[in-house]
């Protein structure tokens, strides 16, 4: 009897083009089945801790801007295709799209690469992705006057968030949608109880970093680059936090002594950056036991103490010993509408019916923190959303139920609304001072 045998594939050489395809296809496959991006890099990271720094940002950069373009190359693909591929073919199309784009001198041995990482998801597609992609490179001309007639293909976002946008910020829509389809910048942070700004700033010339520092003390790197090349990271002198985040600690302005909670601290960026600046009693709480204990491991990197527990915000029982706070940073879970740049998939994940939930969640935060404040203490309200329901709206509401809050500006900061930039994501902020007097 005669045996058939089976055919064994060629694993895929790691630093090639097709290797890349293939494994940003699967994770920008996952955005497409409503899965995490973040989470779903982590874990083929760990699942693959032998690539060299080259593979990972390889990957990372078609991934995340395969993402960042999905409007554009789904609209793309949808005029070349008569019915729906399998996920993972779909958004291998959408990443070789984005890459012919980028690259359009590259075609041919782009499409050779594309069918090759083809052949490791689905072998009977291959032929479909070669006609497809050889379609895109006659139909290139054509591709962009397509997309001008489609708005979610021009703007790159869901219609609802440009709409959205438009209303909300009339004068300057076009710029906030555009910031958020570039590569954010990547600023640092300097530990003040390790290093100094001038002297760190010296340290990153002498190693061949070009860096500038920013009006609040950040330090925008010209060109990202790995933490490990970073002088003195892994001794905490140093931190990678967005430079709009770096308000944050100017604002609450926590002083020596002072009993200060941090609500909702995971990652930790905010709370490390006010025990940095003074020497306080900080509570960090974090729902997450994951994201708690990589913060733990953070502070201890940065030389910080804290009393850092697993504990949901809003249930006072669990945690609070009843004695009040001087200062509460509410950083709340939001839409995160102002950072879809650094997380691609929020754009596509959320759903405008999310907002009323993010509002929902945000009252009831800050209503239950505004207990544990004390008479003259500070709360400092966060998100890092461009939606009025979250920001300015949300305080409107909280000041008409708490008529012992007032809002004021703290001398340091000139705006409570950071739009989007070259320098810094978006961010809201809102200094709300507790006096019972008012009452």
């Amino acid at each position: 009897m005669r045996q058939h045998r089976r055919t064994v594939q060629t694993p895929l050489k790691s630093d090639s083009l097709a290797h890349a395809l293939f494994q940003a296809a699967k994770l920008v496959a996952t955005v497409l089945e409503g899965k995490n991006l973040t989470v779903s890099y982590e874990i083929v990271l760990n699942e693959n801790p032998g690539w060299s720094n080259g593979v990972r940002g390889a990957i990372r950069d078609l991934t995340w801007n395969s993402l960042r373009e999905y409007g554009r190359g789904d609209a793309t693909l949808r005029r070349f295709l008569s019915k729906p591929l399998p996920v993972s073919v779909h958004a291998l199309l959408l990443v070789a799209v984005y890459r012919l784009e980028q690259r359009p001198e590259q075609a041919h041995t782009l499409v050779n690469q594309a069918v090759e990482a083809a052949t490791h998801l689905a072998t009977g597609l291959k032929g479909v992705v070669n006609a497809v992609l050889r379609n895109v490179v006659r139909q290139s001309a054509n591709i962009r006057l397509w997309r001008d007639e489609d708005v979610t293909a021009r703007y790159a976002h869901p219609r609802w968030w440009i709409e959205r946008v438009q209303r909300e910020h009339a004068s300057n829509w076009e710029t906030i949608l555009s910031a958020g389809n570039h590569h954010p910048p990547m600023s640092l942070r300097v530990n003040r109880r390790r290093a100094m700004v001038e002297g760190y700033l010296s340290e990153l010339s002498d190693a061949g970093i070009a860096a500038r520092r920013l009006e609040n003390d950040a330090l925008i790197l010209t060109h990202p680059l790995p933490v490990s090349k970073l002088p003195g990271f892994a001794e905490g002198r140093v931190s990678v936090q967005d430079a709009g985040a770096q308000w944050a600690a100017p604002w609450l302005c926590a002083r020596d002594g002072e009993r200060v909670l941090d609500a909702c601290a995971a990652p930790g960026g905010k709370g490390a950056h006010l025990l940095e600046q003074a020497d306080i009693e900080l509570t960090a709480l974090e729902i997450d036991p994951l994201r708690t204990e990589r913060m733990r491991h953070n502070f201890a990197r940065l030389g910080l103490a804290a009393r850092v527990m697993v504990a949901d915000c809003c249930a006072l029982d669990a945690w609070w010993d009843g004695q009040p706070f001087d200062r509460i940073l509410a950083d709340v879970p939001c839409s995160a509408s102002g950072v879809v740049r650094r997380h691609p998939d929020i754009k596509w994940l959320r759903r405008e019916s999310d907002i009323s939930g993010f509002v929902a969640q945000q009252t009831n935060i800050i209503d239950t923190l505004w207990h544990t404040l004390a008479d003259g203490g500070t709360m400092l309200y966060v998100t890092c959303s461009v939606f009025d329901d979250e920001n300015h709206r949300q305080i409107e509401h909280f000041l008409a139920r708490h008529p012992d809050a007032e809002i004021f500006m703290p001398q340091t900061c000139r705006t409570s609304l950071l739009l989007p930039t070259t320098e810094h994501d978006a961010f809201y902020y809102a200094c709300l001072r507790k006096n019972n007097r008012l009452g």
